[in-house]
């Protein structure tokens, strides 16, 4: 049996621009850490293995010290860790890949052609390519097919199986590939294994959230091999997480103290994006007072009015006043969300002293 760590999509050094810059320096150190929670787990769970896929680093704003932070994690790892460049990090002669810094136990993959490394002591082959530009001509599949050597073949690689872009790479390229595994990175949503032909496929997904597209708890796969069989376990890597909650105020009479019950007992640690829907009216002064009576629950929190105007609102149409003949000329517009923020835009720019006669 074979026992895999999968990981891609590190991106080391983000930005995290939509943080405060207090939160968002405290990200980026808390990032930088992370490769030593993959070097732990990986030793704890005594891998055989250790297969990354790629973005690793975060572009050009990546650092060497981070680099070296990364280079000394992996080599506390007790046993081989293979890196396939991606389109964040593709390898080039002046890429960190190609300094000095990396240790015995890691080989990196430079060339966009697949090569094959032999561990005979593990039974196996493990297949890899590198981008060596942000956009290649072509995916590393095209073309591609594992030597029958009969022991498990494997590859990492970064790629992309929902588009042409970013080495596309199709169902039937990986059907026909002749793999046992293909450990893959690019998608940040984990997409759990897969099967293409007899070829095995899996994305980790991302092991820490960088942004409200990256909700949910975050982690790695661990993969086992058993001849033909492939099983596969999520195990979460991230210590913070970004989550979106909608809360719907329609019947609130108190709007505070009914978001402040509709939250998760724990949301310290959480990036919390709270949505308000339904039905209500919420101004800028209430929403920025739910702003400062929330933040102090949640490590940062955002909070979006999604609401709709009240129903009974629209009886105020035939008012005799500036409220009712704003209304009045908008009853009549389609309904949509663009009504709802010019309700809500001009209610709140009337909502000082508004209500007398023309």
């Amino acid at each position: 049996m074979l026992k895999v760590i999968h990981a891609a999509d590190l991106h080391l050094d983000s930005p995290f621009a939509a943080l405060s810059p207090e939160r968002a320096a405290q990200r980026r150190e808390e990032l930088r850490r992370l490769p030593q929670r993959l070097a732990d787990l990986a030793n704890e769970r005594q891998a055989d293995l250790v297969l990354l896929a790629g973005d690793l680093l975060d572009g050009a704003r990546c650092t060497r010290e981070t680099a070296l932070e990364l280079a000394r994690a992996l080599g506390r790892i007790q046993a081989p860790v293979f890196i396939a460049p991606g389109n964040h990090d593709p390898y080039t002669a002046a890429s960190l890949y190609a300094q000095p810094i990396w240790p015995d136990n890691v080989h990196i993959f430079t060339s966009p052609v697949p090569e094959g490394v032999v561990l005979e002591h593990l039974g196996c082959t493990v297949y890899g390519a590198a981008f060596t530009r942000e956009h290649p001509e072509q995916g590393v599949l095209e073309g591609f097919h594992a030597e029958a050597n009969g022991g498990l073949s494997l590859m990492v690689a970064h790629g992309n199986t929902m588009g042409e872009d970013y080495g596309g790479i199709t169902p039937a390229q990986i059907g026909d590939s002749g793999l046992t595994y293909l450990a893959l990175g690019h998608i940040h949503q984990g997409s759990g294994l897969q099967r293409a032909g007899d070829t095995v496929w899996a994305y980790p997904g991302c092991p820490e959230g960088r942004g409200f597209d990256e909700t949910g708890d975050k982690g790695v796969l661990e993969v086992t091999l058993d001849g033909g069989q492939v099983q596969a376990q999520f195990l979460s890597l991230c210590c913070r997480r970004y989550e979106i909650l909608d809360v719907d105020i329609t019947d609130a009479d108190d709007v505070l103290s009914w978001v402040e019950r509709s939250l998760p007992a724990r949301t310290q640690e959480d990036i919390l994006r709270l949505r308000l829907v339904g039905e209500g009216e919420i101004s800028p002064t209430l929403l920025a007072r739910l702003e400062r009576a929330l933040a102090p629950r949640c490590y940062a929190l955002e909070v979006q009015d999604r609401t709709r105007a009240p129903r009974q609102l629209w009886a105020r149409a035939g008012e005799d006043s500036l409220t009712g003949l704003f209304l009045a000329a908008l009853k009549d517009c389609p309904e949509g969300e663009l009504r709802e923020l010019a309700v809500r835009f001009g209610l709140s720019a009337l909502e000082q002293g508004e209500d007398v006669s023309p």
